[in-house]
């Protein structure tokens, strides 16, 4: 099970990284790229969370892929 994140890059697109990693996982032009390869790698990995930041960097969205367990069933209505 691992997590990652939907980050801006410094240079230019957008990367999906993985939780506490020096690097990340892929990078992409757009923010809907790496959103879907977070999610596959997630999945992949026997589910985890996939937390998008927006462009001031702050979590604007997060979803739990499945076989992980949601932590807040009841609030989580947009997926």
């Amino acid at each position: 099970m691992s997590d990652y994140h939907v980050v801006k890059n410094q240079n230019g697109g957008w990367e999906a990284r993985q939780n506490n990693a020096e690097r990340s996982s892929f990078h992409g032009e757009t923010q809907a790229e790496a959103e879907s390869a977070a999610k596959r790698f997630a999945a992949n990995s026997g589910g985890g969370e996939v937390r998008i930041h927006g462009l001031d960097g702050r979590i604007r969205d997060s979803d739990t892929i499945p076989p992980a367990r949601d932590p807040f069933p009841p609030r989580d209505k947009r997926h």
